[in-house]
């Protein structure tokens, strides 16, 4: 056997880390990637085209609690390599499509393997595995993970211009194929036979803990927060270009602050891992969400002082990057390894459903009070959520 704090730094996590950033790339960012080419080539509006991944999102929320529930059965390795052929071959039935239906049934397949492969299983996996040593882990899949987005832009663009649209999906279907499936397999099963894990709980006894955590306080108090600061994450980054534009600045200044946050995640969880030892996770996550509040109100005033959108640009990415490495901890830490799956898809549910309903919300309110209203309803989330 091979202690938790040495298997969390082990290559079979950076082979999980290249996983998850090929899973992300395919399943996930695909949409943001060949959207335009779509519109040009199928003649289909932006509004039938989101129709896709919101619907993806909205079979993956009430998905997350049974594949956690699978994870607390011991079937973690299963799903993430399973679940990554399925995307591989929904893929497939995306790069076929004729009509809006076959587009929209290919995404609901998309949604069922994001339900299956991604962050969240995988961390649901890691706690199971590694228990409190897991935060060092998901610090170094999440690290790589953010350079899904860098990887699909650019990639999807040059293989769009090569081989077409459906081309550009069958290669990364191909990728997750034998790239993604194999690597991601290897690192899962891998890290199953290595972690010195005792005998898993019982059904009965992960049922009373999983109904034992919907009982408590806590529980929805962390669903509110993760919930808020989902919400508002979404609210601010889809919609941060027309906010600049309206604040006086130019697209190009916009989009470049746009760009800002995803490279601040990384830089984010970079901080994270050089202090992981010295900073306790309920620290870090005050600090993380403090910070969420503090870059709005940066923001608001960023219409006299550009520099100031920078400075928001970078706290807001490292917080929530730090964010997403702090929360599969979090939960473990107040609400108990046991049950851990199951209880972090219930909890996972809400930010999974704000993330959804994030671009009506937000173009309600700048069609309404506009952004005024946006950074007030921004304020009001990262404040909850830090109450």
């Amino acid at each position: 056997m091979i202690a938790p704090d040495e298997l969390a730094r082990s290559p079979a996590v950076w082979g999980l880390a290249v996983g998850q950033t090929l899973g992300y790339a395919c399943l996930y960012y695909v949409f943001g990637a060949l959207i335009l080419t779509w519109q040009a080539d199928l003649g289909w509006s932006k509004a039938a085209l989101a129709l896709g991944p919101t619907l993806a999102v909205l079979i993956a929320a009430p998905l997350a609690p049974v594949m956690g529930r699978l994870v607390d059965r011991g079937y973690g390795a299963w799903l993430l390599t399973g679940g990554a052929a399925f995307g591989a071959l929904a893929l497939l039935t995306l790069g076929r499509i004729e009509s809006h239906w076959q587009y929209l049934s290919a995404w609901a397949m998309i949604g069922v393997a994001q339900s299956a492969c991604l962050y969240e299983v995988s961390f649901a996996f890691l706690v199971r595995r590694l228990g409190p040593d897991a935060r060092a882990a998901i610090v170094r899949i999440t690290l790589i993970g953010g350079f899904a987005g860098t990887l699909a832009f650019p990639a999807g663009a040059l293989l769009s211009d090569a081989f077409g649209w459906r081309g550009a999906v069958s290669i990364a279907a191909l990728v997750m194929i034998f790239v993604l499936v194999p690597v991601q397999g290897w690192a899962v099963f891998r890290l199953r036979r290595d972690a010195p894990v005792g005998t898993a709980e019982s059904e009965a006894a992960d049922r009373i803990a999983v109904s034992n955590a919907l009982r408590r306080p806590a529980f929805w108090a962390l669903g509110a927060a993760l919930a808020a600061i989902s919400l508002d994450h979404w609210l601010l980054v889809q919609f941060m270009v027309p906010i600049l534009t309206d604040q006086g600045h130019s697209v190009g200044f916009a989009v470049t602050i746009a760009a800002l946050i995803g490279p601040a995640q990384v830089a984010g969880r970079l901080v994270l891992l050089t202090i992981e030892k010295t900073l306790s996770t309920g620290r870090a996550m005050l600090i993380a969400l403090a910070g969420l509040s503090i870059a709005t109100g940066l923001l608001m005033f960023a219409g006299v002082t550009p520099w100031l959108a920078v400075i928001f640009g970078i706290m807001h990415g490292g917080a929530i990057g730090s964010m997403t490495i702090l929360r599969p901890v979090v939960i473990q830490a107040v609400l108990g390894q046991a049950g851990y799956g199951a209880i972090a898809g219930f909890i996972q549910i809400g930010p999974l459903l704000a993330g959804a309903a994030a671009p009506i919300l937000g173009a309600t309110l700048l069609a309404g009070p506009g952004i005024g209203g946006v950074f007030a309803f921004s304020l009001a989330l990262s404040g909850a959520a830090l109450c």
